[in-house]
């Protein structure tokens, strides 16, 4: 499968089986997730894996996670992460994301649904998961085997605005 043909496959997933995720796919997406590039190659990452009822129970009070008996939890520490010196961005959020996104094409791959999920309460997940000070939670990524209609790799095509809408060309 192509690289464009993968990333047309994969939609979000709402609506799980109860079906555990094997610990080899897990490993894959994980191994994903660490050929992902961080700016400068500070990886200031940090992945907390939830999969055993306890945690996702916790997770729930954060977040809906739709069911799926796999989330993670993906943080950043600022500390670590390259900052530009121009304005002092740093690059948390796009190191994390460029991370998420790895994921979730390898679990389209495997054959896995996943939804980036950004809606949650990082307090209560803070404190459910007795992170430390210096980590900050991103992102949650569930993951599992879906329970729904896969969308057409077609739809892009209807739900996306013309690539012409989105560029423009540097004029000399």
């Amino acid at each position: 499968m192509t690289f464009l043909n993968l990333a047309k496959k994969r939609y979000s997933v709402r609506h799980y089986t109860s079906q555990k995720v094997e610990i080899e796919k897990l490993e894959q997406i994980l191994a994903a997730a660490q050929a992902a590039p961080t700016a400068c190659n500070k990886q200031p990452v940090h992945m907390l894996i939830i999969q055993e009822e306890n945690g996702l129970q916790k997770l729930s009070k954060a977040a809906n996670i739709f069911c799926a008996p796999l989330a993670i939890l993906i943080c950043a520490d600022s500390s670590k992460a390259w900052t530009r010196p121009h304005d002092g961005k740093k690059t948390t959020d796009i190191d994390a994301s460029i991370l998420t996104d790895h994921m979730m094409l390898e679990a389209a791959d495997l054959g896995l649904g996943s939804v980036w999920i950004c809606n949650f309460k990082p307090d209560v997940v803070r404190e459910e998961f007795c992170l430390p000070d210096n980590l900050e939670p991103i992102n949650l990524l569930a993951i599992g085997y879906t329970d729904e209609t896969p969308q057409s790799p077609d739809r892009h095509a209807k739900m996306r605005k013309p690539i012409s809408e989105m560029i423009s060309y540097e004029t000399m």
